[in-house]
């Protein structure tokens, strides 16, 4: 799924930030094995099962790991100021030795954006992946210089590869939104265990599915688990295919009268590639914007996966110099990001392209879950400054990624798994995942509701999740730190987004213990102070009596006081306003 997004809805209950530190990974530490662990394969998720996003999980067999996708997560409301939130890799530091191959299904950043941050601390294992994937991960790398270079094996659509003593892998293809995605299947001594990472059924114009083939051909291989994509299991019917959603678009670039802006996420390489075909078909010139949608464009384009005649791409710096009628923007932001490319033109402050009346607006994206507010927000703006939006719930401008139900039931009864285990979704999403294997005859007890950090253990005729856990607390990265933010600095984090803080500047007078002069009063997101001067007087008395209780025999400690302040003043203002700002004292003696 692309992830663009800065604020998917939190689904399950805040947890314990927790950070790169195990006890030690110098070496690996022996673990008593069971009876029922004895033989058996491990399957572990260390994110994707309770968010959209953070996609990775490993599976384990005598002393060795294979790893499939390392992505992040964009934050949420209740961690403000974080960048990104990455798996928790501590089960894995102690035994990085054992780790023989990491594979990576397709190029969306919650698959391989973890990878900058990981991969070096579980010592750079080789990866497996497709060409597209491969130069992603490359250029990502470089934003980081001072992390180990990635040693990674280019794959083709059919290929096998042997991995140590107990893996095998078989890669084949898969629809989704980005070129280049792939699916796994692991062959381990217990059976075949198939991964398709995200994907959709496209058809062509008789409604044939594409790749069908490759399926089936999984299929015959025999499945033991299928690790089924549920992101869009909610959604009922079929998907609509990516010619019916090009058709519909080349329609309304036909219809406009004038400039067209069109925005979608910057990983969908292979409709914006047909998209600049409708357009040199219709002579408009085409414009990018958005940095990350020009970088993906150049690498689809130095792989071929792009191509455009001569001039048919202009710079936004040109897009004036041309009439309105011939020119098509293709830009960054659908979501509402603050600092997307898009934004800048809705909010006038991009350096070269404004929104004009006469101007076309298509949305080419689906809202990414909790961002609703913020997309009909920037939708509404738009509307106010431009004669014609168009979005995918007016018309069949975007095919989602992720397969619904009706093709899931068909994936499924196409793969006849032993076990099934619903994957990348929130857990209610997962539910309806099960109950869509149901309809199709899967047993229920053979569908697995998992969470992250179980560590399940499957034989040959079972599944069953073990009582280990493993530790999946957030990884918080913010800035250059990785790990370093805990559970209180995100508190005093919510308590500032929420009530704001009040500062307290108050001079003592070291001899008599007494405050010298009127107490200054310092707010932040809590009140305006001119409008609140009654306030304001009565927290400076209550200060001043405060320390007037203080016996002037007693010698005044700064943070004694520090902490009265803290208590009795922020239950006064709570009192009085039903806030509780944070309350920071600053104590001068003089």
């Amino acid at each position: 799924m692309p992830t663009t997004t800065k604020r998917p809805i939190r689904r399950i209950p805040p947890r314990r930030a927790s950070s790169f530190r195990p006890a030690s990974h110098k070496a690996i530490p022996k673990r008593t094995v069971s009876k029922e662990e004895a033989g058996a394969l491990r399957f572990v998720p260390l994110g994707g099962l309770e968010e959209i996003g953070r996609n990775m999980s490993y599976l384990e067999y005598g002393d060795e790991i294979v790893i499939v996708d390392m992505g992040f997560q964009f934050p949420e409301e209740d961690t403000p100021g974080i960048d990104y939130i990455i798996p928790n890799v501590t089960s894995l530091m102690p035994k990085k030795e054992n780790i023989k191959a990491v594979v990576i299904t397709h190029g969306h950043m919650d698959h391989i954006g973890a990878i900058p941050y990981l991969l070096g601390k579980l010592g750079n294992p080789p990866i497996y992946t497709l060409r597209l994937t491969k130069a992603l991960i490359e250029k990502r790398q470089q934003e980081f210089p001072n992390e180990p270079k990635p040693n990674i094996i280019e794959v083709k659509y059919g290929d096998k590869k042997k991995v140590g003593q107990y893996f095998d892998f078989t890669f084949f293809g898969v629809e989704h939104t980005i070129p280049d995605s792939m699916g796994v299947v692991v062959g381990t001594p217990i059976g075949n265990i198939v991964n398709f990472g995200d994907f959709r059924l496209d058809r062509d114009e008789n409604g044939n599915i594409y790749r069908m083939d490759e399926i089936e051909k999984v299929a015959k291989m025999g499945v033991h688990t299928y690790l089924m994509d549920s992101t869009d299991a909610i959604k009922e019917g079929i998907g609509i295919s990516e010619k019916t959603v090009e058709k519909n678009i080349e329609e309304i670039i036909r219809k406009a009268k004038k400039r067209i802006i069109l925005t979608t996420f910057s990983s969908m390489i292979t409709r914006i590639a047909e998209i600049v075909k409708i357009a040199e078909k219709m002579g408009k010139k085409v414009a990018i914007n958005g940095r990350s949608m020009k970088e993906n464009m150049e690498i689809a384009k130095n792989l071929g996966l792009l191509k455009y005649k001569e001039g048919t791409m202009i710079s936004p710096q040109e897009v004036n110099s041309h009439k309105d009628e011939n020119v098509l923007i293709i830009t960054t932001g659908a979501q509402g990001e603050p600092n997307s490319g898009f934004m800048r033109i809705v909010d006038g402050s991009h350096k070269h392209i404004q929104l004009k009346k006469t101007d076309t607006v298509i949305f080419s994206s689906s809202v990414v879950p909790g961002n609703e507010r913020s997309v009909q927000s920037l939708t509404d703006n738009i509307a106010r400054q431009v004669d014609v939006v168009q979005n995918y719930k007016l018309l069949d401008i975007h095919a989602g990624g992720h397969a619904p139900q009706e093709d899931l039931k068909l994936v499924i009864k196409t793969m006849k798994p032993k076990y099934l285990v619903p994957i990348h979704a929130y857990y209610h999403f997962r539910t309806v995942a099960r109950q869509l294997a149901e309809d199709v005859g899967m047993k229920r007890d053979n569908v697995k509701l998992i969470d992250n950090g179980d560590v399940c253990l499957l034989t040959k005729d079972g599944f069953e999740v073990s009582k280990e856990k493993v530790d999946t607390g957030y990884v918080m990265v913010d800035g250059l730190g990785v790990g370093d933010v805990e559970e209180v600095v995100l508190r005093d984090r919510r308590m500032l987004a929420d009530d704001g803080m009040v500062v307290l500047i108050v001079t003592i007078d070291r001899r008599s213990g007494r405050v010298m002069k009127n107490p200054d009063i310092i707010s932040r997101g809590f009140i305006y102070l001119r409008e609140h001067q009654e306030l304001l007087k009565e927290i400076r008395h209550r200060i001043r009596g405060i320390v007037g209780r203080i016996p002037r025999s007693k010698n005044v400690d700064a943070d004694y006081l520090k902490s009265l302040f803290r208590d009795q003043i922020g239950q006064f203002i709570y009192h009085k306003t039903q806030r509780r700002p944070m309350i920071l004292p600053v104590v001068i003696e003089i």
